[in-house]
């Protein structure tokens, strides 16, 4: 990003010297990598909170990207997780440093193997699934029978839940653009709504759960079409929410639930993707990738990302066989 934040014309391609792997580290060579909002606000430097965590008055590092996957190429000597020749697929968080031919990361971070039937380009976008599982699984304890409904349903996260409560038995209602309606059916929804054409906070169904997966709506909205035991849940934390998580946690049946995925601690996150990766050994789960970039077009990746018209993850793929150019700066 040439040392400081900014538009996308700050990004450029540059060789730097491949990095070696410490004694507990594994040298990853990069096949796919998600673009992601996170990747967007650490370009920007905006809001000004992500400056807390990428650097203040510039980026403490300048390669972006933290979702990959790749191949396993070295191991340090004190690796016991994983050999040469793995398929993995994890995430750097803060340290970035994905959009490269290779990334070093240690077998203590939030790296795993791959499940055999997933390509990288499904395997990169691991923590928008992730958080679908948790959210789903661990947060809401989705039951079959259950009406929930899940807005931002063609969304990388919400592409995800609809398939996952599918997966658990409940009727699911999708929320999405016309262009997506076909898509969100396809992936196991019940019933499609078309929020251009229908409020669903205005209607007369009531839901055990409503997902918000890209922050279109509020819990005081929604409250009146939950049922009297139902459950908000918001992927995007802000101060409303969290004041109505604090007071929903203490009176009322009707409750606000947020979840910060990437903060639980590694250990947690690495129990919940075992879980996640039975049900897409079993097919049950595919992620959705909207489309592939090569490394050299990572700002028409970005422009196509920051539309918010994506249909599941924008994905940079590594070619190594055409580019091996260095790392996006």
């Amino acid at each position: 990003m040439q040392g400081r934040y900014g538009s996308l014309e700050l990004l450029s391609i540059e060789e730097v010297e491949r990095p070696a792997p410490g004694d507990n580290e594994v040298l990853v060579l990069v096949h796919a990598v998600a673009v992601t909002l996170s990747d967007t606000m650490m370009r920007k430097g905006q809001p000004l909170a992500v400056r807390l965590f990428s650097g203040l008055l510039r980026p403490k590092q300048p390669t972006l990207g933290a979702e990959f996957a790749g191949e396993v190429v070295v191991a340090g000597k004190d690796v016991e997780r994983f050999v040469v020749g793995d398929r993995v697929f994890g995430s750097t968080g803060d340290d970035g440093g994905c959009y490269a031919d290779y990334v070093c990361i240690s077998e203590d971070s939030f790296v795993a193997s791959m499940p055999s039937n997933m390509t990288y380009e499904e395997g990169a976008p691991v923590c928008g699934v992730l958080a679908a599982w948790n959210f789903l699984q661990n947060k809401a304890k989705v039951q079959s029978g259950q009406r929930i409904l899940i807005s931002g349903a063609s969304g990388s996260i919400g592409t995800a839940a609809v398939q996952l409560a599918h997966h658990f038995g409940a009727e699911v209602t999708g929320v999405c653009s016309t262009a997506n309606l076909g898509l969100v059916e396809s992936l196991g929804a019940d019933r499609v709504i078309d929020y251009t054409r229908e409020d669903f906070t205005k209607g007369v169904e009531k839901y055990d759960i409503i997902f918000d997966c890209e922050n279109k709506s509020s819990f005081s909205r929604c409250k009146k079409v939950l049922t009297p035991d139902g459950q908000y849940l918001k992927t995007y934390p802000g101060p409303a929410i969290v004041l109505q998580m604090l007071w929903t946690s203490r009176i009322g049946r009707k409750k606000a639930v947020i979840s910060a995925t990437g903060l639980l601690p590694v250990s947690k996150r690495l129990a919940l993707l075992a879980e996640l990766k039975q049900v897409i050994e079993n097919e049950d789960l595919r992620p959705v990738v909207d489309k592939c970039f090569a490394l050299d077009e990572i700002a028409d990746a970005y422009r196509h990302a920051e539309r918010g018209h994506k249909r599941g993850t924008v994905v940079v793929s590594v070619d190594q066989a055409n580019t091996m150019m260095g790392d996006v700066v």
